[in-house]
């Protein structure tokens, strides 16, 4: 056990002076950071105020199109020839035309009308889809004024519908708030992190196994510690350097989050919301702005949903299971080839489980209590991702120990699977090794 702590010991060490490590540990709680923060800042921010010269020969929308904090409407008083000129000679973002010839499309209901949007460029889609939708609403009204029908009437009776979810638990006599779209974020986001660190730190293993059997460091190594110790010395360093810089983005993160909400705290301020979005008069707030506030709401609210301790210690979980399991197999690999290149062949099997687990991510985050995604999150090679994507949508205790248990069992044969391989192929040089040659390592 000594020998091993001093091999974990020279890898922890060497990995975590190194540059890239240290980089890696400063932008690594940017970024988690930012996917928290930045979705908060958009939900407040403004585009530039885009103004829309008209011309309506109607006289149905004049002074009628809605007015907003980003989109200003002015109307023209003259012919679409001189309206053009104007246009050209003016800072309005486009040119609205509504002609007087479509008044007689109104008889004929199933005839679409249709204004022309000048402008010097692409107008973006959704001041097409608010410009078109605030015509159809005037023109709606002026037909059910036509048939004598009041247009209030028909508001009065408008609902708008947002459903939001409680989960209820111990049969009922507890209930907790949740955000689905928080929950598929928090799903994506987590088991993406699995994969990519699975990915990057196996990788580690292979390519720190190579550089040592091809500079013939091994051979120094190997006259102290066996094989086996070695390799699982390599392998737990690496994962304690994996390990460290997890909690370092965790805390960095947390302190990033923190300084914002004491710099900002309007926009974090969860009861502040709560009574704009029920007194909306009192705040004197427009619509656009109680709009943009519900959803900073909801984003916050999500967020404050979730259990962050149950989905870190699941995430170092399944995180050093999946890291350990895969390692072994990467080490087995660097221990068998003399160079990286020769490693293509042997990668395949072992990061196929890997890739389809996160091809089956949209699947299995569709329905993450299905049958299909229960069996992918309890083998040990799909778990790791699988369990991950799960989490966030509330699994029993029950099945997350019972993949635990066999994510572990999973992690001892691959060890000792691969270091069957590892003690014959670390010595072997200038050897072209096939799958054949595994097999007889393997029966030894």
């Amino acid at each position: 056990m000594k020998k091993i702590s001093l091999i974990i010991k020279r890898e922890y060490l060497t990995r975590v002076r190194k540059k890239s490590f240290i980089i890696m540990t400063i932008l690594g709680p940017i970024l988690m950071a930012s996917l928290m923060i930045v979705p908060i800042f958009i939900a407040q921010m403004s585009d530039e105020t885009k103004t829309i010269a008209v011309v309506d020969e109607t006289g149905l929308i004049y002074n009628q199109l809605p007015q907003t904090d980003n989109l200003k409407f002015e109307y023209l008083i003259t012919d679409i020839t001189t309206a053009k000129k104007i246009f050209l000679n003016s800072n309005y973002y486009a040119l609205l035309y509504v002609p007087k010839s479509i008044i007689n499309n109104q008889a004929a209901y199933n005839r679409p009308i249709s204004p022309i949007l000048f402008s010097g460029y692409q107008p973006s889609l959704n001041i097409k889809m608010f410009i078109a939708n605030s015509i159809k609403k005037e023109f709606e009204t002026a037909r059910l004024e036509a048939s004598g029908i009041d247009p209030n009437v028909l508001k009065s009776i408008e609902m708008k519908v947002d459903i939001t979810t409680t989960l209820l638990k111990e049969s009922g006599k507890k209930e907790e708030s949740s955000n689905s779209e928080i929950s598929t974020a928090l799903s994506i986001f987590s088991g993406i992190l699995i994969y990519m660190f699975i990915f990057m730190f196996g990788a580690q293993v292979m390519r720190g196994v190579i550089e040592e059997k091809t500079s013939r460091v091994v051979e120094v190594i190997i006259s102290s510690v066996k094989p086996f110790q070695l390799m699982m010395g390599k392998i737990i360093g690496i994962a304690m350097v994996g390990l460290t810089q997890f909690c370092l983005w965790i805390i960095l993160t947390l302190i990033i989050i923190t300084f914002f909400k004491f710099s900002f705290p309007n926009i974090f301020d969860l009861g502040r919301m709560q009574e704009i979005i029920s007194n909306p008069q009192a705040s004197q707030m427009t619509m656009q702005n109680i709009d943009q506030i519900e959803k900073t709401h909801e984003v916050l609210q999500g967020i404050a949903s979730i259990n962050f301790a149950v989905m870190i210690i699941s995430f170092i979980f399944f995180f050093l299971g999946g890291y350990l399991l895969y390692a072994a197999l990467f080490a087995a690999i660097g221990a068998a080839v003399d160079s990286e290149a020769d490693t293509q062949q042997f990668m395949a099997p072992i990061t196929i489980p890997l890739i389809f687990s996160v091809i089956m991510a949209q699947f299995v985050i569709n329905n993450p209590n299905g049958p299909v995604a229960f069996w992918l999150s309890m083998i040990p090679l799909t778990s790791p991702v699988i369990m991950m994507l799960r989490i966030p949508f509330g699994v029993s205790y029950i099945q997350v120990a019972a993949s635990a248990f066999l994510l572990i069992l999973g992690f001892l044969f691959t060890t000792w699977f691969a270091a069957k391989i590892y003690r014959t192929g670390i010595l072997m040089y200038g050897k072209k090794i096939n799958y054949k040659e595994l097999w007889k390592w393997l029966t030894y």
